[in-house]
């Protein structure tokens, strides 16, 4: 069983930075792919920022330039480190990790993006 723990979300006025972090139960390159998602009111969950096969990233267009994904193998670590934030990057932002074709969600860290 993979458990997932994000932490680092908050209320940030727009044009601020956050940091999320979400640390794995086990070694973060065991899995297929680890990342980041978004889920605003109303809205379907959406891809923010991937780990894909191995060191490959993937970002949704709306975040690139803006965001950054990286990890730590050492502390079984990803983050996401938000700048230039905008009121519609607010949502849940959620973990996650795929391994042997399952998927595990963490339990969502809220980001409030508003002056």
């Amino acid at each position: 069983q993979v458990q997932l723990v994000e932490s680092g979300g908050g209320l940030v006025q727009p044009g601020g930075s956050l940091r999320l972090s979400c640390a794995a139960s086990g070694s973060i390159f065991s899995f297929t792919a680890m990342g980041w998602y978004c889920q605003a009111p109303g809205k379907q969950r959406e891809l923010v920022a991937t780990f894909t096969s191995g060191s490959k990233t993937n970002y949704a267009d709306s975040v690139k330039g803006r965001f950054t994904i990286s990890r730590d193998g050492a502390k079984n670590t990803v983050y996401l480190q938000m700048n230039s934030l905008k009121p519609e990057d607010t949502a849940v932002y959620y973990c996650n990790a795929e391994i042997y074709g399952r998927r595990y969600w963490g339990q969502g860290t809220q980001v409030t993006v508003s002056s």
